[in-house]
Parts: C-alpha cells; structure tokens; sequence
C-alpha cells in the first residue's frame, strides 16, 4: 500500500477522489465565474456610452461584442451545427475525465478548465439567441485588436496551455525511443 502511495506522489496521478475534488469545483466555479462576469459586464456597459470602456489605455479595454460563429467568426451564423460540436466536446470532456484514470493533476486541471469553457459559451449559444457575449478587447499593437473574447475563452487557451506543458513535462516524453533490434 505505501509502494502505490510513492507512486502516485512521484508520478503526479492523483486518486479517484481527488481528481473529482479538483475538476468539479474548477468546472463549476468557472463556468459560474464565466457566466457572471458576462451578465455583470454587458449590464454595466450596456449603460455607457460608447458601450466600451478603457481599462489600460491602448492597450485593454472592456468593450461590447458578440459572436455568432466559434473562435475568430469561423461558421458564422451556423448554430445548431455549434450547439452540437459543442454538446459532443462536452460529454468527450466528461468520458475523458470519468473513464481516463492516469492523468495527471495538470491534465485533470485542463479538463475542468475545457469543460468550463465550453459550458460557457455553449449557455450562450443555446439560450442568447446562438450570441455569444465577448467583452476583453486587447490591442496587441497600435491599431491592431485581437478579436473580442471572454473567460470562457481564456479558460479553454489556458486548458490547451496546460496540456502542452503537461505533455513535454510528462514522463513518457523524457523517454527514449526504444532501439530497433538487429
């Protein structure tokens, strides 16, 4: 029992009950972050004029903006076709999560965060009319803005961020491949 214990603190594969312990609150409270910080936003600048407001002056600024397609206005105006990409990326999240039992706790971090993110903006696109509500406007040069995005949005780039680190830092990558016999 004590073997299994040092293997699981020497290899970052948590138990069961812990990676239910880290997903779950961080898919919950992410997607209740997400969803707030969208109606809380578009309220407070729907009253203002201009309907935008500068936060750090050229460069982030809180502006009003929705989506009708996926990341960058890729399908536009499809969806139902978004609605079920993002229904079927949601329940492979969560079969991921439940059935995959050796991931690592950054891996189970990244798929709390993808779930949260995708929830987010699966709300949207399901009950606000197929908008999705963007609101960080940042401006990577002068003149040059990146389109509008949200925290369900950052929450999925820092799940792909995540797993990226994971897999370079992951035992298996240090591994040589095996030589072939002659």
């Amino acid at each position: 029992m004590a073997e299994d214990k040092s293997q699981s603190i020497i290899t970052n594969y948590p138990s069961s009950g812990i990676r239910h312990l880290i997903f779950w609150p961080i898919f919950i409270g992410g997607l209740a972050f997400d969803l707030w910080t969208k109606s809380v936003i578009f309220a407070w600048l729907e009253k203002v004029q201009g309907q935008g407001i500068s936060i750090i002056e050229g460069f982030l600024r809180l502006q009003l903006a929705v989506n009708t397609g996926a990341a960058f206005g890729i399908a536009e105006g499809h969806r139902v076709m978004l609605v079920s990409i993002s229904m079927v990326a949601l329940v492979v999240i969560l079969a991921i999560f439940i059935f995959a039992r050796g991931e690592r706790k950054t891996v189970v971090v990244a798929l709390a965060l993808f779930a949260a993110g995708v929830s987010g903006n699966l709300y949207d696109r399901a009950f606000n009319g197929g908008l999705v509500r963007d609101f960080i406007d940042v401006a990577y040069w002068p003149g040059r803005h990146w389109p509008a995005f949200n925290v369900a949005d950052s929450m999925l780039c820092a799940a792909v961020g995540l797993l990226i680190i994971s897999s370079l830092f992951s035992p298996k990558s240090c591994q040589k491949p095996a030589q072939p016999q002659k």
